[in-house]
């Protein structure tokens, strides 16, 4: 059985390669989201802050002395380049990665809060701290997803409509 230092260790490296793959993920949506500037717009920001989280648990990992799983680090990135060959065979693609962005989002906070409760029973408020930043961040964008699926599925149908009554012509 693990001790809570390794136990909070393991569930860093968790979290390192669940925002690696994230990287790829909103990488891969965003750079195929032409007609909703505002989704692709706010999932290239997300990006960036994914990138700076990856980096800030990359220091909270060297800071305990422990260091990442290359081995998590691929599972995670291999996961996510699947998921987006995936989006490239789907028509609703941009439907879909709302829904998985939205999903990913809420696994995400949940780590998080995980972490946070774990940090805090080593006495690791550095790292607790870090993880309650992190884990806003999460929030904000799982709520921004949630106020605005309603707009991109409206869009998409509407769009769709549109090459459907043109594909009759």
């Amino acid at each position: 059985m693990a001790n809570m230092d390794d136990r909070l260790d393991q569930w860093l490296r968790d979290a390192h390669a669940m925002e690696k793959q994230a990287e790829q993920m909103l990488s891969g949506q965003a750079s195929r989201i032409e007609n909703y500037p505002q989704l692709r717009a706010r999932l290239e920001q997300h990006l960036n802050e994914t990138k700076s989280q990856r980096e800030k648990l990359e220091k909270c990992i060297e800071q305990r002395g422990a260091s990442t799983s290359g081995m998590k680090d691929i599972a995670g990135k291999f996961a996510a380049i699947m998921q987006s060959f995936g989006g490239v065979i789907v028509d609703d693609e941009v439907v879909k990665a709302t829904l998985a962005s939205y999903t990913f989002e809420h696994m995400e906070i949940a780590s998080y809060r995980i972490l946070i409760v774990a940090a805090e029973a080593v006495g690791d408020t550095a790292t607790a701290e870090i993880c309650k930043e992190i884990c806003r961040e999460e929030k904000a964008m799982a709520a921004w997803l949630a106020d605005h699926a309603d707009e991109v599925t409206r869009e998409y149908l509407k769009r769709e409509q549109v090459e459907l009554e043109t594909a009759k012509r």
